[in-house]
This record gives C-alpha cells, sequence and structure tokens, in this order.
C-alpha cells in the first residue's frame, strides 16, 4: 500500500515539473506577456495551485496546457498542402458547363401551340382575330360579363387597391373577406365559412388539414385534380371506389370493418373519411348524396363533399345538390366550392360548423400561407352572392339550358356522351376509341381548331396524364351557360358535327 502511495507521489511530482517547464517555456517564449507580468509571480502562482491539485488532476491539465499551445504557436502558421481531392475538384469544376436554364423546345412542344384571346370572355368570345360562340369556359351564369358586378369590383379597387400580398393571418384581411364569409355563411345556412385565394388550394388545403397519416380515407375514382392533391398531402391511406359504384364502396367498407373487428386498439385510434363531388368535373355526372349519408352513418365516417359545380347550379336557391337532394346539412361535415366557375370571380370557400371551419384557420395550409383573396374579387362575389339571392329563376334558366344541350347530344354521329341532364359541364368521346391516348387526344384537338375557325370555341379536356391517379380518357368538354340561346345550341352542334366529320375523314 506504501508502495502504491509512493508511485503516485512520484507520478505527481513529475507533472508538476512538467507544467511548470511548460509554463515557463510559453512565458518566456513571449515577448509582449513577459513584458506586461512579472514572470516569477506567475511561476509562484502556478506551483501553488499545482501543490493542491491530484494527480488526475495535474495530468489533464497538462494536457489542456498542451493542446493551447499547439493550437496557438504551430496550427496558425502551418499551411496545408492542397490535397488530392480539392486539385480534382477544381479540375471538374473549371471543366463544368452549365446546363441552360431553358431546354431546347421541340417545334410541336403543347406550349407553343398557344391562342390569343381579346377582350372579355364571355358568351361569345374573340380567339386569335375570330367572333366565337363560347361553350370553353365555366361562367355558367354569366356573371364574369355582368356590368353590376363589374362596377362594384372596380369601386372596390379603387378603395383598396390590388390587394394585401399578405396572408390572412398576418395583414392579409380587410373588412370585405370578413363580410363575404359572413354572406357565405348565411347563404349556405351554416354556422361559418372560410375564404380561400384560389378554387384549387381549398380542397386541396381542407383534406389533409384534418385527414393525417393512419387515417383512412375513401374516395372516388374520378374525383379532380385537385382533391387528389389534398389526399397526397395528407398522407393518409386511400381507399378508391368505382365511379359512382355505391356496392363497390359498401364493399371495401365492410372489408374495413372486418379488419378493424380484428384489431379494435388500432380502430379505435382511425379516423375515417369520404370525399366527393357533387358533380364530378371528370364526368359531368352527380354523386348519389343520399346513398353517401346513408353509409356515413351505418359506417360513422366524415363526409366532405365539394360542390364547386353545383354550387350557383343545383337547388331552387342555387345552394348546390344538398339542397337538391333536400339532404339534412348537418350530415355532411365539410362543404367546399370554388367561385370560378357560377359566381364568375376568384377564390373558394368551405362552409360548415365554426368547430370544423375555425380549425381551417389554423391548419389550412392555402389559408395560412397564401395571400389573401385580393378585395375586388371578394366584393365580385359579394355582389353575385347578392344576383343569387334576388334573382334566383337564373339558377332555373341554366338547368333549362343544360337540358337542352343533353338533348341535342344524340344529334354528334361520331361522339358519345357523359354527363347528367343537369349538369352544366358535359363530355364528349370518339364513338371509335384510337390506339392510344396521346392519338386521341391529338384528334380532339384539331377537331377543336376546327371549330374555333368556324366560330364555336370549345377544348378538349386537359389532363395530367402521368400525374392522374385515374387518368380520364381525352374527351372535348362543354361549359353550358344560362345565356345561351336555342338557336345558338342549333349553331353549335352544326358546327361540331361538321367538325368532327372533316377531321375523321382525314384521320381516317
Amino acid at each position: 500500500m506504501a508502495c502504491q502511495v509512493n508511485i503516485q507521489q512520484q507520478a505527481g511530482e513529475r507533472s508538476k515539473r512538467a507544467i511548470l517547464k511548460t509554463a515557463s517555456a510559453v512565458v518566456s517564449n513571449n515577448d509582449d506577456a513577459h513584458k506586461m507580468v512579472n514572470t516569477p509571480y506567475i511561476i509562484n502562482e502556478i506551483y501553488d495551485i499545482l501543490q493542491k491539485s491530484t494527480p488526475f488532476e495535474l495530468t489533464l491539465e497538462a494536457l489542456l496546457a498542451l493542446g493551447v499551445i499547439w493550437i496557438v504557436l504551430y496550427k496558425r502558421t502551418t499551411k496545408k498542402p492542397k490535397s488530392i481531392a480539392s486539385c480534382n475538384e477544381e479540375n471538374a469544376l473549371s471543366k463544368w458547363v452549365p446546363e441552360p436554364l431553358v431546354s431546347e423546345v421541340p417545334d410541336d412542344h403543347p406550349a407553343l401551340r398557344t391562342r390569343t384571346v381579346n377582350g372579355t370572355v364571355g358568351k361569345r368570345v374573340n380567339v386569335d382575330g375570330t367572333d366565337c360562340l363560347n361553350l370553353a369556359t365555366h361562367n355558367y351564369l354569366g356573371l364574369a360579363e355582368d356590368e353590376d358586378i363589374r362596377q362594384a369590383a372596380v369601386k372596390s379597387l379603387r378603395k383598396y387597391g390590388v390587394g394585401s400580398c399578405g396572408p390572412r393571418g398576418f395583414y392579409g384581411t380587410v373588412d370585405v373577406h370578413l363580410e363575404l364569409e359572413e354572406r357565405l355563411a348565411k347563404f349556405m345556412a351554416v354556422e361559418e365559412a372560410v375564404v380561400y385565394s384560389y378554387a384549387f388550394s381549398t380542397i386541396a388545403s381542407a383534406i389533409p388539414a384534418y385527414s393525417k397519416r393512419n387515417d383512412l380515407i375513401f374516395v372516388d375514382e374520378c374525383v379532380n385534380f385537385a382533391i387528389q392533391k389534398g389526399l397526397d398531402a395528407s398522407r393518409s391511406k386511400i381507399f378508391f371506389y368505382k365511379h359512382n359504384d355505391m356496392e363497390d364502396l359498401e364493399r371495401l367498407l365492410q372489408k374495413q370493418e372486418a379488419e378493424d373487428l380484428r384489431r379494435p386498439a388500432k380502430a379505435k385510434k382511425t379516423r375515417r373519411f369520404l370525399v366527393a363531388e357533387a358533380i364530378y368535373m371528370n364526368t359531368g355526372e352527380m354523386c348519389p348524396l343520399p346513398r353517401l349519408v346513408e353509409l356515413r352513418a351505418r359506417y360513422k365516417l366524415r363526409l366532405f363533399l365539394d360542390e364547386s359545380l353545383s354550387f350557383g347550379v343545383l337547388g331552387a336557391s342555387g345552394r348546390g345538390l344538398i339542397e337538391h337532394f333536400n339532404v339534412d346539412k348537418t350530415e355532411v361535415d365539410l362543404v367546399s366550392a370554388g367561385l370560378e366557375w357560377s359566381a364568375g370571380t376568384i377564390g373558394g370557400f368551405c362552409a360548415g360548423s365554426s368547430f370544423i371551419v375555425e380549425h381551417q384557420r389554423l391548419s389550412g395550409l392555402g389559408y395560412c400561407f397564401s395571400a389573401s383573396l385580393p378585395p375586388l374579387l371578394a366584393q365580385a362575389a359579394i355582389s353575385a352572392l347578392d344576383r343569387f339571392e334576388q334573382d334566383p329563376r337564373i339558377f332555373e334558366e341554366l338547368r333549362d339550358r343544360s337540358r337542352l344541350v343533353t338533348d341535342k347530344l344524340p344529334t354528334l354521329s361520331h361522339f358519345q356522351s357523359r354527363g347528367d341532364p343537369l349538369s352544366p359541364v358535359k363530355h364528349l368521346y370518339l364513338k371509335s376509341a384510337r390506339e392510344s391516348w396521346t392519338v386521341e387526344k391529338a384528334l380532339l384537338d384539331k377537331i377543336c381548331n376546327e371549330c374555333i375557325g368556324n366560330g364555336l370555341a370549345v377544348i378538349a379536356a386537359e389532363y395530367l396524364e402521368a400525374m392522374e391517379k385515374q387518368c380520364p380518357r381525352p374527351s372535348i368538354r362543354l361549359a353550358v351557360s344560362r345565356l345561351l340561346t336555342e338557336q345558338e345550341i342549333d349553331d353549335a352542334f352544326r358546327i361540331l358535327q361538321r367538325a368532327s366529320e372533316k377531321v375523321l375523314a382525314v384521320a381516317g
């Protein structure tokens, strides 16, 4: 034991002598420090500290002192030679040629096949200098060319300017936004409404605001692209059922119910949603809302309904499919709609209970992070609601025109059609399918170009073929306006028939 203590004492003495030697060397090598302080005094102080330290502390202090000396005296003066890797990097950078920001564009690229539209886009539109009857844009009630609404928007522009360029929760809210939300809630007969800046971002933000990872969403396979993006953003587990096939939906729900019985603990934590469109943009057909409500109640689902195409179209007051089928509005948890169709402006809204809507003000990405709707467009929406309430006959007039167009569809010998008689959106498909999606789309584009040249503005529906979940078959999408006369509808179908005959005769 005494031998062990003696060894420790000797090690301590050796550490003390090493530190004293190092400290003396540092002081003697530093001329400035030597001039400013008294060297013997410092050495005595260091010696007193070393006398009170344990061997472990002395060893640690010695290592730290050596490290500081190495950093101060040697590292700053040592220049590292360039490594082989650095030389290779410099050689590679000297030979690197950046790619152009815009690559070479082929002459037949779709983006180059643009047309110039001059003037107001209303019932008639000027395309490349040709005056055309317009069946291409979604201006169902003709409010985009309503002079009273236009003047109200101009007045708002002079008062508020173009817009705040800020989100609603920061400095983007002005009084017309609050008035519009109040008017929409009153018109839809719900507790509250929230306004978004774009129709696309409305439903695309609403879905992921509620449905999260590990939740379940049952959705029609023909939903529009905005809903598809909302499904992607939710990161939930998605079940697509066949278009308007309630038996297929119930089959999926029964399968999930059996899975829930097998794993009750997980089922208790899982939320389930049902998403549908009132009128499907990709087919023009209505969803069977009463049946959806029945399945919702039986399997305990939360129902989201996109009324973009039915708002201002269906129902005695233009409130949409819920009013059309006289369904209790409390059976639908969330209603969303765009203002870019019947209302003739920009933006969208979600309506429902205060509990549902308020959540979006904190979690709806399109609401929280997008610049607010310009006040002039909000005022245009308010003026459109005034028109809805003052003149509800416009909805019946639109439905009459939609029925009339449906009755004329069989006269087109080269097309088969799709769309509900009351829907303002109709799809025309070639009766004879072509060898590929691309070839068929190109044929429809040629027919549309021929129609435009003869005074009828129609377009083929555009889809992102590689990104759509269930990319629809190419079609010509007709948009009906209540301002169309029977004679104009007859003229439109005559042009369509002649154009299709001419193009398909050449194509063979």
